[in-house]
């Protein structure tokens, strides 16, 4: 087992590792696929309350025989649950799941309400989604009484436009531990990027790979990212996949990145992107610059326009 050693350090002064272990899809495989992950080396789950993963993530941990502390996890708020008043139900449901007292990040999945309620997708009788008339603002003021209290050790956010961050951000006492945001050498919102460092918020990247998911519709038409001839060139150079490079360009970026699999051979291969590329090849990934995003929900659900201000907005 040669466990993932790059660290990076959150605003709270705690260490997040660099290759975490996603669990976004495939419900039912994700116990034995955790465990599998902790056993070649991963010391960071990253769930979330609409995956339905959690209790599967806190089972596999147990089972794992890993002590807890040794372990990084996060999960995430849904939509249905920013009333300031649902906010501490939510995250203690997590926790029960999770079969832990404690989060060491806990994110806001979306900026975007939902109705309150039981159903993570509440819709009228219309068929269309019932928005919630929380502000993002005044939920993550009920997310920093979980982070002062300990049952979040960090907060932040997923998925926030750059002025939606810039309002968080003047609004609230606690600046975000982390942002997960959709982040790869087709998407590298550089500008964005940079202003997460100058505010001390760490980056985490979903969907490292791009296109590789199937359910992204905009990337079926063309080459897969992990498939691109610049990445295999600059990988062969390092004895390394074109899949482990597209990782390191995150993690030579001081990243974390969530890359996900039920395959143990490729779940220990993703581990091995934990390596830093040098600054002439960072330099020729900038090239594969496509600013393609493929994660945009706004017409799908018809209720939120985001990313409005980033790049990768169509």
């Amino acid at each position: 087992m040669s466990t993932a050693s790059t660290k990076f350090r959150l605003n709270t002064g705690a260490d997040i590792p660099a290759i975490g272990f996603g669990t976004w899809q495939d419900k039912d495989a994700q116990e034995s696929a955790v465990l599998e992950a902790l056993k070649a080396g991963y010391r960071h789950i990253d769930t979330a309350r609409i995956y339905g993963t959690e209790r599967a993530v806190g089972a596999a941990i147990k089972k794992s025989g890993i002590p807890r502390d040794q372990v990084f996890i996060t999960t995430k708020l849904w939509n249905n649950s920013h009333h300031p008043d649902d906010v501490e139900a939510a995250i203690d449901a997590s926790l029960k799941d999770l079969g832990t007292d404690y989060l060491d990040l806990y994110l806001m999945h979306w900026p975007s309400p939902f109705a309150r309620g039981t159903s993570m997708f509440l819709r009228g009788d219309d068929g269309k989604l019932k928005k919630g008339d929380t502000d993002y603002v005044e939920t993550y003021k009920a997310m920093e009484k979980a982070f002062k209290s300990g049952k979040a050790r960090a907060i932040g956010i997923s998925n926030f436009s750059h002025s939606e961050l810039e309002r968080l951000l003047r609004e609230t006492s606690v600046v975000p531990a982390a942002h997960q945001i959709e982040l790869h050498p087709y998407l590298q919102q550089k500008d964005f990027v940079q202003f997460h460092k100058s505010k001390g918020i760490h980056v985490t990247q979903y969907s490292p790979f791009g296109n590789q998911n199937e359910i992204y519709d905009s990337g079926k038409n063309m080459g897969k990212l992990i498939d691109d001839p610049a990445l295999a060139k600059i990988g062969k150079k390092y004895g390394k996949s074109a899949a482990q490079t597209a990782l390191a360009w995150g993690v030579t970026q001081g990243h974390s990145v969530i890359p996900k699999s039920k395959t143990p051979a490729r779940i220990k291969a993703n581990l091995e992107g934990d390596f830093k590329l040098d600054s002439a090849d960072m330099q020729q990934l900038g090239i594969l610059d496509k600013k393609l995003r493929f994660n945009d929900p706004s017409t799908s659900w018809g209720l939120w326009d985001f990313y409005a201000d980033l790049e990768g907005k169509k």
